[in-house]
């Protein structure tokens, strides 16, 4: 005797899981965060709006070269920096370096702390 499959619906099949985001836009805030630093800061002295610059500008290549270098992903990135978090890092540092030309040209802010040319 053979029992013939009950007509019932089939096992239930959920919405599918999320996705986890593949591309993390966490820079981009801290980015903006270091900008407003160096404005405020620039006012001290004009070598830290460009330091900090600098350093945004090499962090943004950094993580440039994660989003063209596939073999990045675990190295020391869990997610890949999206390209709105890149366009803002590079932005945030080129804004630094006018802001400290503009400061030094306009008297703002002198290159040494303290000194006034």
């Amino acid at each position: 005797m053979s029992r013939k499959p009950s007509k019932g619906p089939g096992p239930r099949r959920g919405a599918p899981a999320p996705e986890p985001a593949r591309r993390s836009h966490a820079a981009a805030p801290v980015a903006v965060v270091v900008l407003f630093l160096g404005l405020l800061l620039g006012t001290i002295t004009v070598l830290v709006p460009a330091l900090l610059g600098l350093f945004l500008f090499s962090s943004g290549l950094s993580f440039l070269s994660t989003r063209v270098n596939p073999f990045s992903i675990g190295f020391y990135l869990t997610k890949k920096p999206s390209w709105t978090a890149i366009g803002v890092i590079f932005l945030s540092g080129v804004l630094l370096w006018v802001v400290a030309y503009a400061y030094f040209v306009h008297g703002i802010a002198p290159l040494v702390p303290g000194h006034r040319l």
